[in-house]
């Protein structure tokens, strides 16, 4: 198996052919709806690896919220910018990315998670939770697993895998200090051949009031 690829290079290679593959995952299409039916008009919200910006970062600001997607992947912030211009995009590692505490209405994570380590992740939970206002929330969406450092094929890539099993995963959020409201899973199935099929974990959680 070839070297894995980091985040970056994964995106930068892949590109436009993601959203092509992965299109609009139900569990991804019900977060943005859960966002939608409780966010106050005109909220912040901030995209984390949000990719070419479609669906989430587009059906956003289609509802008049002010988005700001953050992205390790130079191609995918590219493609945003041009794909969805109501939006405003940073291209950073979110994981040395800096905002101020308790200044966004809503979080989206939609799989940034899966090429973190699990101490990253723990990390950026906790950060999440201080950027978020008091009431605000957080939707996330990620392929629920036990393993960590596990090198696996991706859209003809080679990518390194950690990701946590739903009950610990849900115990790392409530120990970030955010309500867990709802989780519930699905399974995908990548128009991509030989992209086998995938478990997809919803979770919205709320920084308590």
């Amino acid at each position: 198996m070839d070297q894995p690829f980091t985040a970056a290079q994964l995106f930068d290679a892949v590109g436009q052919g993601y959203e092509e593959a992965f299109g609009r995952p139900p569990a991804v299409d019900e977060g943005v709806r859960l966002l939608l039916d409780r966010l106050p008009p005109r909220a912040r919200v901030l995209d984390i690896g949000s990719g070419t910006g479609r669906p989430v970062a587009e059906d956003l600001a289609a509802a008049g919220h002010d988005v700001v997607g953050v992205d390790v992947s130079a191609t995918m912030v590219d493609l945003a910018r041009r794909q969805v211009p109501d939006a405003r995009f940073v291209h950073a590692d979110i994981r040395e990315w800096e905002t101020e505490d308790a200044s966004w209405d809503a979080v989206c994570a939609f799989f940034p998670f899966l090429q973190m380590t699990r101490d990253e992740v723990v990390a950026l939970l906790g950060r999440i939770a201080g950027w978020l206002k008091p009431g605000g929330l957080l939707v996330l969406v990620t392929v629920p697993m036990d393993v960590e450092g596990l090198d696996v094929p991706f859209l003809g890539h080679t990518v390194r895998l950690t990701s946590f099993a739903t009950p610990d995963l849900i115990g790392r959020i409530a120990q970030a200090g955010l309500t867990v409201l709802d989780s519930r899973s699905t399974v995908f199935s990548p128009d991509r051949e030989g992209q086998p099929d995938e478990e997809h974990l919803l979770v919205l959680a709320q920084r308590p009031a």
